[in-house]
C-alpha cells in the first residue's frame, strides 16, 4: 500500500519513510500541504501522515482540501503545544493524531490500525483509471506505469498488455486472448509475437525476470499479473 508522509522537516520524513518501508509500504514524500494535495491527486494513496505546522500550506488547510474529494485515512503529526490545532484537525476529518517526538512502534501500530479499519469497512479508495498489483501501478489517465514508485517506460503495445493483465489481476489470459484484446484483430499464430513482448515487459518491470513477481506464466493456459 502507498503512504504519503508530509512534513517540512526532511529528517522526520526520511525517518518515518524508513520505518514504514521496513513494513513493506511504498512511501511518497511531501514537504508542505500543497505538495501533499498534488500527490494525492495524481497517485493512489492509501494513507496520509501529515504535520500541522508547515510553510506554504499547513496541515490543517491541506486536510480540509483533501477531505473535499478523498476519504483516505489521515494521521496528523503535532507538537504538544498544538492541542487546539489538533482538535481542529480532527474536526476537519483527520482520523488520528500522534504527538512528536513519537515512538516508531506506536506510529506503525496506528498506521496498521487505520489501514485495517479502512479496508474492513470497505472504504478503500482507488483513483479512477488506476490499476494496481502490489508495487506495480498503472495510471491510465497519464498513461504511466510505475514499479515501487519508479516510472517504467514501455512501448504502446507493451503498455496495453500490462494494462489488460493488471486491470484483471489474478485472471489468466490465453495468448490468443491477449493478442485479440491488444491488437484488436483475430489471432493467427500469435504465440511468438506475444511471447516476445512478455519477455521484454518482464525485463522492464521485474527485479529478476527469470523469477517474476508480477507477470507470471500459467503453463499450458496463458499469462496473468499476480493479484497482490
Amino acid at each position: 500500500m502507498n503512504i504519503l508522509v508530509c512534513d517540512d522537516d526532511e529528517a522526520i520524513v526520511d525517518a518515518i519513510a524508513i520505518y514504514l518501508e521496513n513494513e513493506g509500504y511504498t512511501i511518497y514524500k511531501a514537504f508542505n500541504g500543497m505538495e501533499a494535495i498534488e500527490i494525492v491527486g495524481s497517485q493512489a494513496i492509501h494513507l496520509i501522515i501529515i504535520d500541522i505546522m508547515m510553510p506554504k500550506m499547513d496541515g490543517i488547510r491541506a486536510t480540509a482540501k483533501i477531505r473535499e474529494e478523498h476519504k483516505i485515512p489521515l494521521i496528523m503529526l503535532s507538537a504538544k503545544s498544538e492541542d487546539t490545532d489538533k482538535i481542529l484537525g480532527l474536526n476537519l476529518g483527520a482520523d488520528d493524531y500522534i504527538t512528536k517526538p513519537f515512538n516508531p512502534l506506536e506510529l506503525i501500530a496506528r498506521v496498521k490500525s487505520q489501514l485495517r479499519r479502512y479496508t474492513n469497512f470497505g472504504s478503500h479508495e482507488t483513483k479512477a483509471n488506476v490499476y494496481q498489483s502490489g508495487g506495480l501501478m498503472i495510471d491510465d489517465e497519464s498513461k504511466t506505469i510505475t514499479v515501487d514508485g519508479e516510472e517504467v517506460h514501455l512501448t504502446p503495445v507493451q503498455y496495453k498488455i500490462v494494462k489488460l493483465l493488471t486491470a484483471n489481476a489474478g485472471k489468466v489470459f490465453s495468448i490468443e486472448q491477449i493478442y485479440e484484446n491488444v491488437w484488436e484483430e483475430a489471432a493467427f499464430n500469435p504465440e511468438n509475437t506475444v511471447t516476445v513482448h512478455i519477455r521484454k515487459i518482464r525485463e522492464k518491470i521485474e527485479i529478476n525476470p527469470k523469477e517474476p513477481k508480477y507477470l507470471k506464466v500459467v503453463w499450458g493456459v496463458g499469462y496473468k499479473v499476480e493479484k497482490i
